[in-house]
């Protein structure tokens, strides 16, 4: 049985009018946050966010170690919610991300950080939502109602608002140029035809996901996708770790998705989906470096920074069209629902 399109197809299609969107309204507070962040300096940067919105605060969390050398750590939203600790955050940033900013525990989370000192940015797709207050700036993602339980447009985004926040920062005028330039690159990727991997994976009912860098947050996301959307055991590993235990169980035919972007670690990405592949593994990669794993098409952005965000894109068309070949509706996952509202 194949289904209709979805509401996950349409948002997919939306993602490059999306981030146009966001780019074109988001100057002011954009510009405001990151004048904010050069003045305060902050010898280090926490992240608050869970699910998909996690793996945004990951991506940025290398963007940003890697563009201006602060580094970054997720904080367990717990441990304001749960267990009523504050935690030592002056001279420091905090950046919360939700896609309804209504969840409990990151609000609380985010408000706890501000108290305790740190320079607070909301990243959100929702105005005037709960965490809006309890931040210093609120960067909303302007991206439009998403039905899809499924997280993609938003998903986008919030590492494009990050990204954006980061260029201001730091006053990189190539990462800046290669954001406003990221709709026509997204345009390219959401054509992108990884069809072949769909047949592939006929019979199978898990898989590794590998990236590094950027591309492991990317990896985090594809992962989860395959679990929500077509109820596949899909793990995420980066390409530096897969050896450390995990490799044991890649039987032979054992599906590998190796998600290479045009950065330093490409090599590192792509020699292990190779490796794996040459010992049986059924991999697919993202790179044109040669060797025994099938080669799937990519948008290149440009730049090391945007790069990963593209492959996220052609997976979300690819993982909607799988979920559609396994009878299944990628909008309505199994004891899932669209706002998640933890403590």
């Amino acid at each position: 049985m194949t289904l209709p399109h979805t509401h996950m197809y349409s948002e997919v299609r939306e993602i490059p009018a999306a981030i146009a969107t966001f780019l074109d309204r988001s100057h002011g507070v954009v510009d405001a946050a990151a004048a904010a962040l050069r003045e305060t300096d902050p010898h280090v940067v926490a992240t608050i966010a869970r699910g998909s919105s996690d793996h945004a605060a990951t991506y940025l969390k290398y963007a940003i170690e890697l563009a201006v050398g602060v580094p970054v750590a997720s904080v367990g939203p717990s441990i304001a919610s749960i267990y009523g600790r504050s935690l030592r955050l002056d001279h420091g940033a905090a950046i919360a991300i939700s896609q309804s900013g209504k969840s409990p525990d990151i609000v609380g989370m985010a408000l706890s950080a501000r108290h305790s000192g740190a320079k607070t940015i909301a990243i959100t797709n929702t105005a005037g939502s709960p965490l809006t207050e309890a931040a210093d700036f609120t960067i909303e993602l302007h991206s439009g109602v998403e039905q899809s339980v499924a997280a993609t447009k938003t998903f986008v985004a919030s590492v494009v608002a990050g990204l954006a926040l980061l260029s201001r920062w730091s006053g990189d005028a190539a990462l800046d140029r290669a954001v406003r330039e990221l709709p026509a690159a997204l345009e390219q990727a959401v054509h992108c035809d990884w069809s072949p991997l769909i047949g592939a994976l006929d019979g199978q009912d898990a898989l590794y996901v590998l990236g590094r860098g950027p591309g492991w947050a990317i990896a985090n996301e594809a992962a989860l996708k395959f679990k929500e959307t077509c109820g596949i055991q899909a793990e995420s590993y980066s390409s530096a770790e897969v050896m450390h235990g995990p490799v044991a169980i890649v039987t032979q035919g054992y599906p590998v998705l190796g998600l290479a972007a045009r950065d330093a670690a490409e090599a590192s990405v792509a020699d292990m989906a190779h490796k794996l592949a040459g010992q049986g593994a059924l991999a697919f990669l993202t790179s044109d470096r040669s060797g025994p794993a099938s080669r799937l098409p990519f948008a290149s952005t440009g730049h090391p920074l945007t790069d990963p965000l593209a492959l996220v894109v052609s997976f979300y068309a690819f993982v909607e069209a799988l979920a559609r070949h396994r009878g299944l509706n990628p909008d309505e996952p199994r004891l899932l629902k669209k706002v998640t509202e933890t403590v």
